[in-house]
């Protein structure tokens, strides 16, 4: 959660796992997006000697949909390359690392960006592009933050991009909602009823690898254009990230792996929590291979989700009218696979049309608040998720109450929501490092030497 260890089979191969996308209108620089994915979750800060890194077997790309049919139109493509400089030691590092391009860093990785456009065009916008080591402690990394910042680059016509780690910005109470739905705050109206309790941000002190890409607006527009009308369908634009490995892995006779053919993809990722909780057991692998524009294969799911179902049995009489509620789910299906049309929330719309695509949704001419609410759109604020997601939207909770009925008026007036709907909350908020006001936006990786066994640093 939102998509850490979501399937069978990526649970296994945690380089190539997607765990966040986020895209946003760069409130530091609104005539840009910011597109960030989030790969290789629930990195313990002081995992070494063979730290966390990305693969350099494994093709990373962020998409962009700007034609309504859920297929990608711009691709960024991520490749990376590990060098090692000793090959006499064990060691991540044999001193203090003072800069990015410091020799006592015995393994640093590179990487090329590489934008390609539907139709065959395409440009490498940059190469060689550094990556910070991880944090691994105050002797080691003394100045992480520093170390970090020089890793910031400018590529292309005014991309900015970060390929590193950061520190968790997701925060969700996995132990509870996965002990049988557990949900704040009437955990004590459960079938196994328990004791109200704080809420444990499960990602508490863990880190991730980020890619984070800022793009100029007209860049990523059908038309070129920086949008300005909120209802003009040509504002809106899909977004989800992948990751890839070649058909064929060998493992060769020095132990190490060999992969060919062509690229195969393996993991995928648009809306928080899609494959995670609305997608059975035995096909979330089927959904990960898959490109958007097949989701509708999947739309069952959304229309009639099992969690709705659950939650009046898990919680008897708490949540009447949604036991009651035999219709599909339209209002999960216009969030989550078309964007919401115009109508539905007045001034507002991030439809993309009729084919059913799990996209995370962005209208580029709502502008950024300047007072940002985590809860989003449904708490007033359409800068937020769903149109698109920002780092700090609770996600969690915004979700759990949309299944829970909160959102069905939105398309069914004669619908009343349960008083309990608009109650639920995760019950937790970001304990690790705090998100940035601009670019890379999530926050400083918790350090190795930091953290408590059992308790990871903040």
């Amino acid at each position: 959660m939102s998509s850490h260890r979501e399937a069978p089979e990526i649970s296994k191969d945690p380089v190539a796992d997607n765990t966040d996308v986020y895209a946003f209108v760069s409130p530091d620089r609104p005539d840009t997006v910011t597109l960030i994915a989030n790969f290789i979750p629930l990195q313990k800060p002081d995992g070494g000697p063979n730290f966390y890194e990305f693969g350099d077997d494994v093709l990373y790309q962020i998409h962009v949909s700007n034609s309504g049919d859920g297929q990608a139109d711009i691709s960024y493509q991520f490749r990376f390359r590990t060098v090692v400089r000793n090959d006499d030691t064990f060691l991540y590092n044999v001193g203090p690392i003072a800069s990015i391009d410091d020799p006592n860093w015995n393994r640093p990785q590179f990487y090329s960006v590489r934008r390609v456009e539907r139709g065959g065009g395409s440009q490498t916008l940059g190469e060689n592009l550094p990556v910070p080591p991880v944090n691994i402690g105050p002797r080691s990394t003394p100045n992480y933050a520093k170390l970090a910042g020089q890793a910031v680059q400018r590529i292309g016509r005014r991309h900015r991009v970060f390929a590193g780690q950061r520190a968790e910005g997701f925060f969700v109470d996995l132990g509870s909602i996965f002990d049988l739905g557990t949900l704040r705050p009437f955990q004590n109206l459960h079938l196994i009823p328990s004791a109200a309790a704080v809420g444990v941000n499960g990602t508490q002190g863990l880190n991730v690898h980020s890619i984070a890409l800022q793009v100029p607006i007209r860049q990523l527009t059908r038309d070129g254009r920086v949008p300005d009308d909120v209802l003009d369908p040509a504002s809106v634009i899909g977004v989800w990230a992948t990751a890839s490995r070649r058909r064929a892995r060998i493992v060769d006779d020095a132990g190490g792996l060999q992969e060919y053919g062509p690229f195969r993809q393996v993991s995928r990722l648009g809306n928080p929590l899609f494959n995670e909780v609305l997608v059975p057991m035995v096909r979330k692998d089927e959904w990960n291979s898959l490109p958007p524009s097949e989701d509708k294969r999947f739309a069952s799911y959304v229309r009639r989700p099992e969690l709705g179902t659950l939650l009046p049995v898990l919680y008897p009489g708490v949540f009447p009218n949604l036991a009651g509620y035999k219709k599909p789910r339209a209002d999960l299906a216009a969030i989550l696979l078309t964007g919401i049309p115009d109508g539905v929330v007045p001034g507002f719309q991030n439809y993309t049309g009729p084919v059913l695509s799990d996209m995370l949704r962005l209208n580029l001419a709502v502008p950024p608040s300047s007072d940002p609410n985590p809860l989003g759109l449904v708490a007033g604020d359409p800068a937020g998720f769903p149109n698109g997601r920002r780092v700090s939207d609770n996600v969690v909770t915004v979700e759990l109450r949309a299944v829970a009925g909160s959102t069905i008026p939105l398309v069914d007036p004669s619908y009343t929501p349960d008083s309990a709907a608009s109650a639920i909350e995760d019950g937790t908020s970001n304990t690790n490092a705090w998100y940035f006001d601009d670019f890379p936006y999530l926050g400083t990786p918790a350090g190795g030497y930091q953290t408590t066994p059992g308790q990871p640093a903040a």
